[in-house]
């Protein structure tokens, strides 16, 4: 592709997944913006408005948010406002500049009847992160993912998690709800979930509401926050299973040393959601 073409005719998302995974190939040796824009078939200058229409800021401030040391620098600082919370007998600082999040756990009978009598929309639109799947009930969402293409199986995973109920697919009310979740002006939209999990798995996901975008977070604090101080591995395994992206926002969750772990959806989307969220968060 001609390094002229413009960016707007090719997705963000796209070009910033490979510049990150350009630059974690190259991390040792700290690539310059002329070398990434390369890599992604760009010109400095379009790649520099990509970046700025993507996350408001250069590429070479959100390079910085990508680094190790600025993950533990922030983890520390997170760390030191949750452990005086827990000290005074709070369960987190709260959530500020963020997205009103309610939430409802399914009861267990509900869950031994895998959606019988339910009815659950979905559908997909484009985010900052890809295509984005959304599944909702007239009681809250249920699913929100991220993907690379729109593909059948996706539905067919909605319905093996939910084998009784019966789908319908809304993309316009998907692309709409999708938008509300994702607008940089998002602080009066309220989304309420339904969640369905163990009993330890909602106390892990509850508690990650209680998480600021200002905010990252160990697993062993994430253990804290959920109850059980021991159980960071279970902890971990919680975050594994959750399938409200972003909403229920585990891409939060990193390790002690600053690596950012795996994630359900991919690794270099979960570096492109902590950056983009510094981004909003400094703007």
């Amino acid at each position: 592709m001609s390094k002229n073409k413009r960016p707007a005719d090719r997705n963000h998302y796209a070009v910033i997944a490979q510049a990150i995974e350009y630059i974690r190939a190259n991390l040792r040796r700290q690539p310059s913006l002329a070398e990434i824009a390369s890599a992604v078939e760009l010109s400095e200058f379009h790649l520099q408005r990509v970046f700025s229409e993507w996350a408001g800021i250069s590429p070479k401030r959100f390079l910085q948010y990508l680094t190790k040391e600025y993950a533990r620098n922030s983890l520390l600082s997170s760390n030191d406002l949750l452990s005086a919370s827990l000290e005074s007998g709070l369960s987190g600082p709260g959530r500020l500049h963020d997205l009103m999040v309610t939430c409802e756990a399914m009861s267990p009978g509900e869950i031994k009847q895998q959606g019988l009598g339910l009815c659950i929309n979905y559908g997909l639109a484009r985010s900052p992160f890809g295509i984005a799947m959304i599944a909702w009930t007239e009681r809250g969402i249920v699913g929100l993912s991220f993907h690379d293409l729109d593909q059948p199986e996706l539905s067919q995973a909605l319905q093996q998690t939910w084998p009784m109920a019966e789908l319908q697919r809304n993309d316009p009310e998907a692309g709409q709800m999708i938008h509300r979740i994702f607008s940089r002006n998002a602080e009066s939209a309220r989304f309420h979930l339904l969640l369905k999990g163990s009993n330890f798995q909602i106390k892990v996901w509850e508690a990650l509401l209680n998480i600021g975008t200002s905010q990252l977070i160990s697993y062993t604090t994430m253990a804290q926050l959920a109850g059980s101080p021991r159980a960071h591995r279970a902890a971990g395994t919680a975050l594994a299973e959750n399938r409200i992206a972003f909403l229920i926002p585990c891409h939060r969750v990193i390790r002690a040393d600053g690596e950012t772990g795996i994630y359900h959806w991919g690794d270099s989307r979960k570096l492109a959601l902590l950056a983009w969220e510094a981004a909003q968060r400094d703007s």
